[in-house]
């Protein structure tokens, strides 16, 4: 499976989680993938630029002058609303976005996650991610597994700066589904390929096998 391929699989299992009515708020990266995914017209895409109606990322019906929050260009669903920073900030600190869909870097075993700053880096930085993390209803983080290097991303404890305390819902990687209950991370779902010995082999955090 090829990196495309892996991040698709993760969207569409992500897009599964998503039951209108819902505004949803997409990260950069995989969550961004998810809108072609999704076919329930309940479902809003809220970008914390200025956006709440995006559609599929689609280079037919996509307008480059409407950006998503990677700076990707998107299309637009019926009733599509604009507004400025301020007022996009203001919905996620009041509480008006049920679920946040974002990318991390690390996770630790408890749920806490690390996905704005790399030590000796240079990366993008926070952009909207605290303020998702303290006001959205529910958390949920797609990744991949394992660094390119093969090192395991769902640690006892993450070794970068965490972007806050609140505890996420779930994490979706191309190996499996966890669910995340009173610090305590469980294991719901293998995806597609997947077993759980190399589960256990690439995750240093603790989990409980919960799988239905």
């Amino acid at each position: 499976m090829d990196k495309q391929e892996m991040q698709e699989m993760i969207a569409k299992r992500a897009a599964q989680e998503l039951k209108g009515p819902l505004v949803v708020n997409l990260g950069i990266g995989i969550p961004n993938l998810i809108p072609k995914y999704i076919h329930d017209d309940q479902v809003y895409m809220h970008t914390e630029n200025g956006m709440l109606g995006i559609g599929p990322a689609d280079p037919v019906n996509w307008d480059p002058n409407l950006v998503n929050s990677g700076k990707k260009p998107v299309s637009e669903t019926p009733g599509s609303s604009y507004f400025n920073s301020a007022e996009s900030f203001a919905m996620i600190r009041g509480g008006h976005v049920g679920v946040a869909v974002l990318g991390v870097l690390q996770v630790d075993q408890t749920g806490r996650i690390a996905n704005w700053s790399v030590p000796g880096q240079d990366i993008m930085g926070v952009g909207g991610a605290m303020d998702l993390l303290e006001g959205a209803g529910r958390i949920i983080c797609t990744m991949t597994h394992t660094t390119k290097t093969g090192e395991a991303k769902i640690l006892r404890e993450c070794t970068y700066p965490l972007t806050s305390n609140r505890r996420v819902d779930m994490v979706i990687t191309e190996l499996a589904v966890f669910r995340f209950e009173d610090g305590k991370m469980y294991l719901i779902e293998l995806m597609p390929g997947a077993t759980l010995e190399e589960v256990r082999a690439k995750t240093e955090g603790e989990f409980t096998v919960a799988l239905a």
